[in-house]
């Protein structure tokens, strides 16, 4: 059994399934999902519902086997097995840092994962799996159907722009801080000159910034409509552009990374982190064949 503790926003959830998910997979034992950090009403909510993943949840017994048995790091012993009176090997991991570590896919079965695991190493093995489970199995409303006809017939270029917490909470602007909009000049301009007649899809959670500032001389789609309940529709849509300039956000980073585009340019910001210490560990967050700007 393979438990992996989800927390944060879609795009964190998404990355800590897709380990589990290949774990499970390489010990073809069966993936569980601990979803105790929403069940407290708080800002965040469990959205992977929305897509055709495993739907099996961690029972809190089967959560407290494993967390008795904590380790911090790996430096107090990652590899070691603890053995309960049932014989049965449990290992509590907990891994804070950005920066990929193969030993986590050496790692045996019957393990409690949490951290956020941001790099499509720790799942690149399996995924066909991961872009098949990453579908919606919801199907898209009218409005969305009609917008992402216009992204099919056009050299679309889904644009995201992440301000809200960024800015507003005091704790994720000091980890995270904000693309600027030299950043975005940049990427657009990049994009004008790679790309004949591109289409700038605008997805973010402050339109009106958006509007009052971002003035293209080419055509550009305000996507504005769909709120965090349906947040699921923006990554859909974000996923079916040609292309993709994203923030220094799991979000986009997700619309880019299950674009299924042969021929993609992916912009992405040199600078993911403020927080020196977090910078540091940043370096196999973005793919190498994408482009940093």
């Amino acid at each position: 059994m393979i438990i992996v503790y989800l927390k944060g926003g879609l795009g964190n959830q998404m990355f800590q399934y897709a380990l589990g998910r290949h774990l499970a997979e390489i010990h073809k034992t069966q993936l569980k999902l601990d979803i105790s950090a929403y069940d407290y009403n708080g800002p965040l909510e469990y959205f992977l519902g929305t897509f055709n993943t495993i739907q099996n949840f961690a029972s809190e017994e089967e959560v407290k086997k494993f967390k008795y048995l904590e380790q911090s790091n790996f430096q107090k012993g990652l590899y070691n097995l603890f053995h309960s009176h049932s014989k049965m090997p449990k290992t509590f991991i907990r891994w804070n840092k950005s920066s990929f570590n193969p030993a986590i896919l050496n790692l045996p079965d019957n393990v409690y994962l949490e951290g956020y695991w941001n790099s499509e190493k720790y799942f690149i093995g399996i995924a066909d799996i991961i872009r098949r489970e990453f579908t919606v199995k919801i199907p898209a409303s009218d409005r969305n159907k009609e917008l992402a006809e216009m992204i099919s017939s056009t050299q679309s270029v889904s644009t995201h722009i992440r301000r809200g917490d960024y800015i507003l909470d005091e704790q994720a602007n000091k980890t995270h801080g904000m693309c600027g909009l030299d950043y975005y000049r940049r990427c657009i301009e990049y994009l004008a000159d790679s790309v004949r007649e591109p289409h700038f899809f605008v997805f973010s959670d402050d339109p009106h910034w958006c509007h009052n500032n971002l003035r293209l001389p080419y055509p550009i789609t305000f996507v504005s409509y769909n709120d965090m309940e349906h947040s699921y529709e923006d990554l859909r849509l974000m996923s079916q552009c040609k292309h993709n300039i994203i923030a220094n956000s799991t979000f986009s980073w997700w619309g880019a990374w299950l674009n299924p585009n042969k021929d993609k340019l992916v912009l992405a910001p040199q600078k993911w982190f403020n927080d020196g210490k977090k910078k540091k560990h940043s370096s196999d967050i973005v793919p190498l064949q994408w482009i940093r700007k």
